[in-house]
């Protein structure tokens, strides 16, 4: 199959689920045009102009089959380009813009998220990375629409909830690594791995730090992930006052290190305010790590009750309290981690191929 993939905002995440696909589609010819990840307004509205003139040689190529991110506002490109209009679509979407807490409501983002309407609205088919994803959209979209003041056509969100299919991003094979950068002793080894944002919850997790220390819990704690130069001041705090903790702090460039925390840790802890699937989670419990996160957002299709703990955003001392809680019980109890089996590139393969070649065929889409 020869196949068109657009990818407008290509952040790490986006990347990661892109190699997955060629991996498992090694024999479809592959055309990829993406974009960096930086000025999200702009990237999200401005993609359209940028392919629509300067690759439209690139789009008007003889292709079967047309993947695109949510980020791409796929209407206006088609209308540029009438030759996209031919070639059936996928809209694949690692987030939605309706589902961010409110605090971090970015300017246009009214404008981005309507033009993931558009977008769903002119794809043939809508994948989403979990059901979280898939129906926190939904329901956006159904807010937003009742907001209009006239002229709205009725049955929209119901014609975009019978093309959409939840399908993860896959997990990619990890190599077996030696435990790198923990400390020789019999400590609990926890992992901590998300961006230095807002969302990901830096206050909950520096509550939480304070917390285990008061209880008197010999702990590591190795913290990762992308830093910016707007990072919350909290993350600096958790650096200062829990050096004595800290065997990482910080992206790890090299990805058998990265590897190596995760597979030394004996738990990955989440405080996200904001999670659509939660890749770094997901491979450190494929890792070996046990789950310790909140109880909202994707995790509650992830992981079973049991590694779970309260969820409790408008009282953050009670959420923390719970959270350490579960982390004693760990501790002491070392439960096995869930099995992430199903979510590998093997195990999902058969389902993005099923996906796919419906939608090339323009088949009734599997359930």
């Amino acid at each position: 199959m020869r196949v068109l993939l657009l990818s407008a905002y290509a952040a790490q995440s986006h990347r990661y689920w892109q190699r997955g696909l060629q991996q498992m589609f090694p024999h479809w010819q592959w055309s990829v045009l993406s974009l960096p990840p930086r000025h999200f307004s702009w990237r999200v509205r401005g993609n359209p102009l940028y392919w629509g003139l300067a690759e439209r040689q690139a789009l008007e190529q003889n292709q079967q089959l047309l993947i695109a991110t949510s980020m791409v506002d796929l209407a206006t490109l088609r209308g540029l380009v009438p030759a996209l209009a031919a070639i059936p679509s996928v809209l694949y979407f690692h987030e939605n813009q309706f589902a961010f807490p409110q605090h971090r409501q970015r300017h246009g983002l009214l404008e981005a998220q309507m033009v993931s309407l558009y977008g769903a609205l002119a794809a043939d088919t809508l994948a989403f990375n979990s059901a979280f994803n898939r129906d926190s959209f939904l329901e956006g979209c159904e807010s937003l629409l009742t907001r209009l003041p006239d002229f709205v056509p009725p049955g929209i969100v119901e014609g975009l909830r019978n093309k959409a299919r939840v399908l993860p991003v896959p997990l990619q094979p990890m190599k077996a690594e030696e435990p790198w950068g923990w400390r020789p002793d019999l400590s609990l080894r926890i992992i901590w791995s998300a961006r230095f944002e807002h969302d990901k919850g830096g206050e909950a997790l520096y509550l939480i730090l304070q917390r285990l220390e008061q209880a008197e819990l010999d702990y590591q704690l190795a913290v990762t992930g992308q830093q910016f130069r707007n990072s919350p001041s909290v993350f600096s705090r958790i650096r200062e006052e829990f050096a004595h903790r800290l065997v990482q702090f910080g992206f790890v460039d090299a990805e058998s290190q990265y590897r190596s925390l995760q597979a030394g840790a004996d738990l990955v802890l989440s405080t996200a305010a904001h999670e659509f699937q939660g890749l770094a989670v997901m491979e450190a419990v494929a890792a070996g790590c046990v789950p310790v996160v909140p109880d909202r957002l994707a995790y509650r299709e992830l992981y079973p009750e049991d590694f779970r703990y309260a969820s409790s955003p408008q009282q953050p001392e009670a959420e923390a309290d719970s959270a350490v809680a579960l982390i004693r019980q760990v501790a002491a109890e070392k439960p096995s981690p869930p099995d992430m089996g199903r979510y590998t590139l093997t195990a999902l393969q058969p389902a993005y191929e099923a996906l796919l070649h419906a939608v090339q065929d323009s088949q009734p889409l599997p359930s």
